[in-house]
């Protein structure tokens, strides 16, 4: 592997100010008991899993990664997945105990975990809790169960409600995801399941649009022509009326999928949006650290078994480690903070990058969509726009090149 050049350091830089700045950290569990057909993560379905060798090896990566980040405080911890729910809830208690034995982490931590609604894997809800969750994300999907079975999952209606009413009773916080514009699926029946999920949401709701990810089961269902996704008019207003809807209701976008009441918004993923640093542990897991004047991006090895021999050799799975340059550092400020409503705080530029706004992107690209009402620029943020959101990737193409 060749790494990245950096750039070189800039004197507004606040990698040269020895604070320390909080961290988020990322732990991926990649088991799941079956693959989902839209579905584009790094998880994989195994007959059996030696657990104790994976929470050895889960404990041994953290401390790998604590030897350079030593002090800063842990200020969000996330079980992604794959199925983390499928963990053992003593799994999820010894890495917990093994985080807070090398890093100072802040009392109000939020510390969530991705689960299925599955009834054996809902009543290891209380253990969970018990152990140190206090935040959930459920895969709910789907409020009808037509689609729960296009979308190959494998609970049903009374499972998902049941879930939600304990994950309520058993955890501080949660959330659940619903994906949308699915083929067949009218604007009017998507308001009526909305509403339904409305009903059923406390703080948080994570809507998605169905999108045909390449390698996956629906990429070859929709090549083969086994079904037909909506058009764009009909994609754009089932975008338009989603918002339109949550807002209505108190919980208004703070991201292009996710929608919150003022204060509840998922601390660990506003870190990603806001190019904040963070760990990333397990298979195929991303990090992000700022280390002196670079900014260093980590990624572990993808295939669990793998991942798991350099773990047990050598005591961590790193892949990938390389200084990213200023131009990539850009790419990623700009690709992750305009999906967020709040957009990109001016000091942000400055402070990642030691460049203004305007310095830091070109202004023949940058006036145009400004002027066509796609982006927003004033004393205090460059911002996407409700319509420069709903484009964001013919956005960010057209800004970036």
């Amino acid at each position: 592997m060749t790494s990245a050049p950096s750039s070189p350091a800039s004197p507004r830089s606040p990698q040269s100010v020895c604070r320390p700045q909080p961290l988020a950290l990322y732990i991926h569990w990649p088991f799941c008991r079956s693959k989902c057909p839209y579905c584009d993560f790094n998880s994989h379905v195994r007959e059996s899993i030696d657990e104790d060798r994976w929470r050895r090896a889960l404990v041994a990566e953290l401390g790998h990664y604590a030897a350079e980040t030593a002090g800063r405080p842990i200020a969000s911890i996330f079980f992604g997945g794959g199925t983390p729910s499928l963990m053992a809830p003593e799994t999820v208690t010894s890495v917990l105990e093994r985080v807070r034995g090398l890093w100072p982490v802040a009392a109000e931590v939020e510390i969530t975990l991705e689960a299925n609604p599955n009834s054996v894997e809902a009543e290891r809800f209380g253990a969970l809790a018990a152990a140190g969750i206090n935040r959930v994300s459920l895969g709910i999907q789907a409020l009808d169960e037509h689609a729960l079975k296009f979308l190959g999952r494998a609970h049903g209606l009374a499972e998902a409600y049941g879930a939600i009413e304990l994950a309520r009773r058993s955890f501080g916080r949660f959330s659940f995801d619903l994906i949308y514009g699915r083929p067949g699926q009218s604007v009017e029946a998507w308001e009526r399941e909305l509403a339904h999920a409305i009903g059923l949401a406390g703080e948080h709701l994570s809507v998605y649009q169905l999108t045909i990810e390449p390698g996956t089961a629906f990429a070859t269902a929709h090549a083969r022509g086994d079904f037909v996704m909506p058009d764009e008019e009909t994609e754009a207003a089932l975008y338009e009326s989603t918002g339109a809807l949550l807002e209505s209701v108190g919980l208004p976008a703070y991201e292009i999928s996710n929608h919150a009441r003022p204060g509840a918004e998922c601390r660990h993923n506003l870190a990603y949006w806001r190019y904040r640093d963070y760990v990333g542990v397990g298979p195929g897991a991303h990090g992000r650290l700022s280390i002196g004047n670079e900014k260093v991006a980590t990624r572990q090895r993808r295939v669990p078994e793998t991942w798991l021999a350099a773990v047990e050799s050598k005591g961590h799975g790193t892949e990938e480690r390389f200084a990213l340059d200023q131009e990539a550092r850009r790419a990623e400020l700009v690709m992750m903070g305009l999906r967020l409503v709040e957009g990109i705080p001016r000091e942000r530029f400055e402070s990642e990058l030691g460049l203004s706004v305007e310095t830091a992107l070109d202004h023949g690209r940058l006036r145009p969509l400004i002027d066509g009402g796609f982006l927003s620029l004033d004393a205090e943020r460059l911002a996407a726009t409700a319509a420069g959101r709903q484009r964001l990737n013919a956005l960010l193409s057209a800004l970036l090149g």
